[in-house]
């Protein structure tokens, strides 16, 4: 299990820059390879829109040294999340594949979250704290991990079996958090209605659509969303999957590809807010993303309900009010889809500059 531990970081008289090439340092006892590797791993985690919003330094302060995670804040996106909440769940799933990476090269990680006030980008600093034992679930989500993709597309009409609904109900506690599975049909019903009530209001913003196509130009190479993972033009009879990523330009579906009518839809939350809370959140959600991928299943975000925050705080109603909700899911058993681009691993790491 991972440990997280206070400390009070000082701060140095330096700079983070990107480095120029991809040497990277051994570091918790691992060598260069295995922490490119644990690394890699860590960038294959979703973001809003694959902004890849974070940024690593490899240090060597200590007798084994530590991995520093920082929110890359140039890549924020102001309209729709303006508190970067989503920015810091997608570091939050950054420093889940992490651990799982360093864990499967036997590397028991302990994890300091916001260790230094006077340093917000600084989100975690990961160093070793023994050996990791291995087990078969954690070698199950090290396997899941560049398996993982976001699927925009119809899944089959197929239920969720209860056994796999209490895998990601676990999944989420171990990160303590909590998945809530809506089943009870008036729920689900008042849920659809946020949805679509959200998303009308983002779609009614012409700068949400601006920013929107900014992210989905065919012209990006390593981030942003390609045409290879936009799904299919939502439609009319269309109850949970809204958001068009085409921006209304996407091939008309074939007969009888229409998306499912009732998907397995959970809401990740947590039990309490602010900067720390997310980052747990995100720890949590990729923790279930990868245990549904373990276990065959799809998964795409339904994250509009809460991105806008008056919806959001309706939805914290539905779910009773103690808890925070932090993204919605829909999961379900769906066709393969390839991978999105990823920034080049050289572009992520900082250095340290000594400043005169």
């Amino acid at each position: 299990m991972t440990m997280v531990a206070e400390r009070t970081a000082t701060t140095t008289a330096a700079t983070e820059t990107p480095a120029t090439d991809c040497v990277v340092p051994g570091a918790l006892g691992l060598r260069p390879d295995q922490i490119e590797a644990a690394l890699t791993a860590a960038c294959a985690a979703p973001s809003t829109h694959n902004t890849q919003p974070w940024r690593f330094r490899v240090t060597d302060e200590g007798a084994t040294g530590a991995i520093e995670l920082y929110a890359d804040t140039g890549r924020h996106l102001p309209v729709l999340d303006p508190e970067d909440r989503e920015l810091l769940l997608s570091c939050g799933a950054a420093l889940f594949n992490l651990r799982v990476a360093l864990e499967s090269f036997g590397v028991r990680p302990m994890v300091t979250l916001l260790p230094d006030a006077t340093r917000p980008e600084l989100l975690a600093v990961v160093s070793r704290c023994g050996r990791a034992r291995g087990s078969h679930q954690r070698a199950a989500l090290a396997r899941a991990v560049p398996l993982r993709r976001t699927n925009r597309h119809p899944f089959l009409d197929q239920p969720v079996p209860a056994g796999h609904c209490q895998a990601l109900t676990r999944a989420a506690q171990a990160e303590r958090a909590w998945l809530h599975v809506l089943e009870d049909r008036t729920d689900r019903a008042r849920l659809r209605g946020m949805v679509a009530r959200s998303h009308e209001t983002q779609r009614s913003n012409p700068r949400y659509r601006a920013e929107l196509a900014e992210w989905t130009r065919p012209d990006r190479h390593d981030d942003g969303v390609p045409a290879t993972a936009w799904g299919p033009r939502p439609e009319p009879q269309d109850e949970w999957a809204l958001r068009d990523f085409t921006a209304g330009h996407g091939r008309p579906r074939p007969a009888g590809r229409d998306f499912e009518s009732d998907p397995l839809v959970v809401v990740l939350s947590s039990f309490y807010e602010g900067r720390l809370a997310e980052l747990q959140a995100g720890q949590a959600m990729q923790h279930v993303l990868l245990t549904a991928t373990s276990l065959g299943l799809s998964a795409s975000f339904l994250s509009q309900v809460v991105e806008v925050r008056p919806v959001r705080e309706e939805l914290r109603g539905l779910l009773g009010g103690d808890v925070v909700p932090q993204m919605v899911l829909r999961i379900g058993f769906g066709s393969p889809v390839p991978a999105v681009p990823r920034r080049p691993l050289a572009d992520l790491l900082l250095r340290e500059v000594a400043v005169d």
